[in-house]
């Protein structure tokens, strides 16, 4: 049996960084807003932590800039590579010309929490967690709100404007019938955690050598460690036993030590599919992407958050007014899309430039390639490396772009 469950201004399918922010600026903004999300709660070690500063100013317009630094963060002024000859500071965040100097690390989950938190104090505002978008409601060409799944069975919610928030895999564009165009990725990413201890590094790193990255994510009592390997070897890896990961890892990571072994099987290790991909069309009647459903991107550079961020506050800005007058139309909606195009089809261009150069597709398990990495690392002494110009110029921008933004949305409404 479904259960009609009456009508909303507006439906968001997913309550990640887009889907919670925008439904946290539409109900400061007085528009009625249900975010239904699939899972009993935030917490999933797997998802991206990187805020960048421009999101820290949304945040600062919303007035939860405070709340924000009382979570457990991290901040950062400069991306470190640990290399085999020593430590290199990769970009530097420090401009003097910007508010926030730097990039900050937030478990997501505090993150989602914070906003869902605040959303909730506005009278507008509904988050129904176990409820799983299904299938669109439509009539003619027009989308007109959504089915969805939870515990007690299946409803229906109809709703002016659905958004699609729900990911990379979104269910909802693809009931729309919107299908993104696929760039590639040449890897893969795997989680993990192992513990940390007081004479570890102090700050987040990244190990590179050569066939070798892990993003090395400092959480306090532990590192949560992203692996970056070739597309289509995880599939190799896992015909072997959790022990032919662990002795990657204790290569590459030689002060981890016997802590390593805390890699107990292949079930404590998470496995993040890379997509690069982006949608021509944002848009149906009644219907919007926006987030990892409308362009997902690399992890390279920790842009996820921020993207899906801006979008949300694009969204805001663009669907507000148009709701609240009851006359929202299919040109409202596509200056979502006009407004993010050019961020977007930048950020994903450096991403796919800098994971076609970083990304070997060695054998893992090379004996010889293993023996070649170093038994210690230098952790906390620079080194002074012969750069490109190239090499040094694209630092300078890329410090730049994620102190500043790519055109930075502000809230407006």
């Amino acid at each position: 049996m479904t259960v009609e469950e009456g009508r909303v201004d507006c439906c968001i399918v997913g309550c990640g960084p887009a889907g919670a922010m925008l439904g946290l600026i539409l109900a400061r903004a007085g528009i009625d807003v249900v975010v239904l999300e699939k899972h009993q709660d935030f917490f999933r070690d797997f998802r991206g932590d990187v805020i960048h500063p421009p999101t820290l100013h949304v945040l600062d317009e919303l007035g939860l800039i405070d709340r924000y630094f009382e979570l457990p963060v991290e901040r950062e002024l400069a991306i470190k590579i640990v290399t085999n000859e020593g430590l290199l500071p990769l970009t530097d965040y420090a401009n003097p010309k910007a508010k926030y100097p730097y990039v900050t690390y937030v478990p997501q989950w505090d993150f989602l929490s914070m906003l869902t938190e605040e959303a909730k104090r506005y009278p507008t505002f509904r988050l129904l967690m176990q409820a799983e978008g299904v299938d669109l409601l439509t009539r003619g060409d027009s989308v007109r709100g959504v089915r969805y799944r939870t515990p007690d069975g299946v409803h229906e919610l109809a709703a002016r404007l659905t958004v699609a928030a729900d990911g990379r895999r979104s269910r909802m564009r693809d009931s729309a019938g919107l299908v993104p165009r696929d760039f590639g990725a040449p890897m893969d990413l795997l989680w993990f955690r192992v513990s940390r201890e007081p004479t570890d590094p102090k700050d987040t790193f990244v190990r590179l050598a050569p066939g070798y990255v892990f993003a090395m994510v400092q959480r306090g009592s532990y590192w949560q460690a992203g692996y970056v390997v070739p597309k289509g070897t995880y599939g190799k890896l896992r015909v072997h036993e959790v022990d032919a990961l662990r002795t990657i890892v204790r290569h590459a990571l030689p002060f981890l030590g016997s802590r390593v072994d805390e890699i107990g099987s292949w079930e404590q290790v998470g496995f993040l599919e890379v997509q690069v991909n982006r949608l021509k069309r944002w848009h149906r009647d009644g219907f919007l992407c926006i987030g990892d459903s409308a362009h997902a991107s690399s992890p390279v550079a920790g842009f996820g958050i921020n993207m899906a961020v801006h979008d949300a506050v694009a969204a805001a800005n663009a669907v507000a007014g148009p709701l609240r007058r009851g006359r929202l139309t299919g040109r409202d909606l596509a200056r979502v899309r006009r407004r993010r195009q050019l961020p977007t089809v930048l950020t994903q261009a450096v991403q796919r430039l800098v994971q076609r150069d970083i990304v070997e597709v060695p054998d893992l398990l090379d004996p010889q390639r293993l023996a070649a990495l170093p038994t210690t690392l230098n952790l906390d002494e620079e080194v002074d490396l012969p750069l490109p110009v190239v090499t040094r110029v694209f630092r300078r921008l890329t410090g730049h772009v994620i102190t500043f933004g790519l055109r930075s949305e502000h809230v407006r409404v």
